[in-house]
């Protein structure tokens, strides 16, 4: 996003990293592992005030798979689920993480349950034990947009109307057309209010 750090962008004047935590702990999630990569000082100062453990990626410039594992590595657990959370989701609330809880508990077989939204892979995603030691043990890419074909044994597919769970900010121009489709005020970190 040409240097802008997603989690310090602000919706209606609460950074997005903020209103993930808000809406995990509204969910009932007990820990929580932010991973850090841009703007490592400034984020970290953003959840100060969080129950949380912070942990850093160096090689966050290589991509999102890189700090899905350092925070899956970083858990103390035990766990019932993990959630992976990218902070770049303005719209996510405690209600629709319940909603893939919900999705999670009554799924049938696989070990990731995985939004989809007419037929577009969305976040966050959700995984049991098994899956997380498998991630860890081998080259599962949880951040790869073709996980369902890659690993269609793993994966739980949870259809939904909630386009929430393909919303996110990708670009100074989803920034944009969000806050025209809403009417809301996003800003960028250290630039101009996007309006």
């Amino acid at each position: 996003m040409g240097g802008v750090a997603k989690p310090l962008i602000r919706l209606q004047g609460v950074p997005l990293i903020s209103r993930q935590l808000v809406a995990l702990s509204g969910a009932g999630v007990d820990e929580v592992v932010v991973v850090t990569g841009y703007a490592r000082d400034a984020v970290e100062e953003q959840v100060r005030s969080f129950p949380v453990t912070v942990t850093h990626n160096d090689a966050y410039a290589q991509g999102q798979e890189s700090s899905v594992r350092i925070g899956l590595e970083a858990l103390n657990g035990p766990f019932d689920a993990i959630f992976v959370v990218p902070s770049d989701q303005p719209l996510i609330s405690a209600g629709d993480l319940t909603e893939l809880i919900g999705a999670f508990k009554k799924r049938a077989a696989g070990h990731v349950v995985v939004p989809f939204v007419n037929g577009q892979r969305g976040n966050p995603i959700l995984l049991d034990e098994v899956a997380h030691a498998q991630i860890l043990a081998s080259g599962v890419n949880l951040a790869c947009r073709h996980l369902v074909e890659q690993n269609p044994e793993l994966v739980h597919v949870h259809a939904t109307a909630n386009t929430r769970y393909i919303t996110d900010l990708d670009t100074v121009e989803d920034v944009r057309a969000l806050a025209q489709r809403t009417g809301w005020q996003l800003e960028l970190p250290a630039l101009a209010t996007v309006e």
